[in-house]
């Protein structure tokens, strides 16, 4: 008998594995890219960002309560559509994402280490993501234990970033109506241009569904862990967003790659070695929880016969599909190496928009079909409706976007 996934994750490790993910994936480097676009009403993005990812959240959690294997967005279409190629297509979707999610974190790593001292990017690029491969080739529990001290460390940081904020925060009372956009087209178009790359933030919880195999009581703790972690994220986000209006001019913050060390070294005068050790923490772990999904979502495909055998071989000591991780690993170096920050980042958003409408789909489909499976905690159909109804919209709009540009 071949060797297994082992389930060996109690409900705190994977709250921290999905923390882990979704605040390394975005806030520690595309907060100010978000302010780019959206200027004051940064924060505001960010809020918009996170309805469409709580909508969508709650189609994961039961989705992945529903069915808790390997292979998350693939499995959910294949159980409601039993279209064979959708569920493959929507597969390789999960997969693009996280290869180029490892690219987009993988820059970032490279843009808060040139804080501490001018590196080679391409060297920098290349050792990062071979320690990242070692790492999930471990173990999941020795992932899951590495991701969780990143998580906490990476949660210090924004704790640190929001006290050192303070003083603006204080002001926020009078200058309220500044960060209240007006009903304009205009600025209304600028505030979704800057939620959609905002939106890369709040990837990651859906990671969270393509460990399912790995995680105790897997029927209680993967909804109640995926909703825990976009809770907390969504709380930290908007705070860190109204801290770096408020510390720093639209242009500064627009121009970096790692914000946070910037506004640490503006708002204290001094040389922001804390906040940036703590940024390169937070992306490394976001670069290890991209490689360990990916190497799931390929186990799941092989497992179904869908991609070839050799995908879903588990190595007998480590329980984990060393083959699929060094692919993943292999092609986020690509991206890593020949596209840059911001490009990478919107071609994620606009990969997983179609995924999280292939999702929302497929739980309506489901519940529809079985409203109450026995021992599944279910959610109001109106969510998944409404998750896939503006997704569909955010993305009709950004494609008008780029047409029109």
């Amino acid at each position: 008998m071949s060797a297994q996934l082992q389930r060996r994750l109690t409900l705190p490790l994977f709250v921290f594995y999905g923390l882990g993910s979704i605040l390394g994936a975005g806030i520690y480097s595309l907060v100010g890219k978000v302010a780019g676009y959206a200027g004051l009403f940064a924060p505001v993005a960010f809020i918009v960002a996170a309805g469409v990812a709580v909508l969508t959240g709650f189609s994961y959690a039961e989705l992945s309560a529903r069915y808790p294997k390997s292979g998350g967005e693939a499995i959910y279409t294949a159980q409601a559509f039993g279209i064979r190629a959708l569920s493959l297509g929507v597969g390789l979707l999960v997969v693009f994402s996280a290869v180029i999610s490892v690219g987009v974190l993988t820059n970032a790593f490279v843009g808060y280490l040139q804080v501490f001292i001018p590196v080679a990017p391409w060297l920098v690029i290349v050792l990062t993501i071979l320690i990242a491969t070692a790492i999930a080739i471990r173990g999941i529990e020795a992932s899951a234990f590495a991701a969780s001290l990143f998580t906490l460390i990476e949660i210090g940081g924004l704790l640190l970033i929001i006290w050192i904020g303070r003083h603006g925060l204080l002001t926020l009372p009078a200058r309220m109506t500044e960060f209240v956009p007006p009903a304009d087209g205009v600025v209304w178009s600028t505030i979704l241009a800057g939620a959609f790359i905002a939106f890369y933030a709040f990837i990651g919880f859906e990671d969270m569904a393509n460990i399912a195999e790995e995680v105790k009581n897997p029927h209680r703790n993967l909804p109640l862990g995926i909703l825990l972690a976009i809770f907390v994220s969504t709380v930290l986000y908007c705070v860190i967003a109204l801290v770096a209006v408020l510390s720093l001019p639209l242009r500064e913050l627009q121009a970096t790659d790692a914000p946070l060390a910037l506004i640490y070294e503006r708002v204290t005068g001094t040389s922001p070695v804390v906040i940036t050790f703590i940024g390169l923490f937070a992306i490394a772990n976001g670069i290890l929880v991209q490689i360990i999904l990916g190497s799931r979502i390929l186990l799941g495909l092989s497992r179904k016969q869908w991609l070839p055998a050799v995908f879903s071989r588990v190595h007998p000591l480590t329980h984990t599909p060393v083959i699929a991780t060094v692919l993943i690993a292999f092609l986020g170096l690509v991206f890593a190496l020949c596209l840059p920050l911001v490009s990478l980042a919107e071609l994620t958003s606009f990969t997983v928009l179609v995924v999280y409408a292939c999702v929302n789909a497929a739980c309506m489909c489901v519940k529809i079909r079985e409203p109450h499976p026995q021992g599944v905690r279910t959610f109001p159909f109106i969510f998944s409706f409404l998750g896939f109804g503006i997704i569909l919209a955010f993305l009709a709009f950004r494609l008008w976007e780029a047409l029109g540009a």
